[in-house]
């Protein structure tokens, strides 16, 4: 008789463990697919975030910012007021984040031509993309204007942000340039950094002044680049440059 109720015994165990990791299984499978969905919506969400300030821009750059409306977003990306602010608060903060997108797209841009490695590649490619953007600069003017009036903190922040972008990147791309003998090896690549950036941010800023004496965003940066590539240059750079 015991040894009847041992073998029971041991097989309702025995289905007992086999019952627990069966669960187990369901939970962690139950677990793993609540990853999953969450995982998509993080990025259904993501990627319809992105949509609308994608969209956005082309409508503020196309029409300025000012002029352009939340339900001209949303008549433009077909969908509801209701779905625009499940991602954003505000047109100001959809104008922020805007920003704050642009400013990392100028960031892997840089990026890009860092990943060149050649000095002279990079100012090169610098150089022609300027020159294929000039049509895109001619549209700049209206932007700033209205990111000064009516979003003036924004764009505030903005400058600061590019400023500090734009700064770490001139000083990595005049390190290169620097090991390659192509710039000078007694330049002060901090303050040639600060000084490049400054004079950009500025010129953005103060387009008025620009375009009051005849002359357009693109005139003053294709200036401005060529006068402080001449002024960095080392005398081997020069020569290659001047070619």
């Amino acid at each position: 008789m015991s040894t009847v109720v041992y073998k029971e015994t041991f097989r309702v165990k025995k289905v007992s463990q086999k019952l627990v990791q069966f669960k187990k299984k369901q939970y962690l499978c139950a677990l793993f697919l609540k990853n999953v969905l969450i995982s998509l919506k993080f990025f259904t969400l993501n990627d319809q975030r992105t949509h609308i300030i994608k969209t956005s821009g082309e409508l503020f750059f196309r029409l300025g910012i000012r002029s352009v409306s939340i339900d001209d977003i949303c008549r433009e990306l077909g969908i509801s007021k209701k779905t625009f602010y499940v991602y954003f608060a505000s047109k100001d903060e959809l104008v922020a984040q805007l920003l704050e997108s642009n400013n990392q797209y100028m960031a892997q841009k840089l990026e890009e031509l860092l990943e060149l490695h050649d000095f002279r590649k990079l100012v090169k490619l610098f150089l022609k993309r300027q020159e294929a953007e000039k049509n895109d600069v001619r549209r700049v003017p209206q932007l700033v204007y209205d990111l000064k009036k009516y979003y003036p903190r924004q764009f505030s922040d903005f400058q600061i942000r590019c400023f500090e972008t734009q700064k770490t990147y001139i000083m990595r791309y005049l390190e290169l340039g620097v090991s390659e003998g192509l710039v000078r090896s007694n330049l002060d690549i901090e303050m040639t950094a600060v000084l490049f950036a400054k004079i950009h941010g500025d010129a953005i800023r103060d387009f008025e002044l620009i375009e009051a004496h005849n002359h357009t965003m693109h005139q003053l940066a294709h200036t401005a680049m060529d006068i402080f590539v001449r002024g960095i240059l080392s005398e081997e750079g020069m020569k290659i440059y001047e070619n």
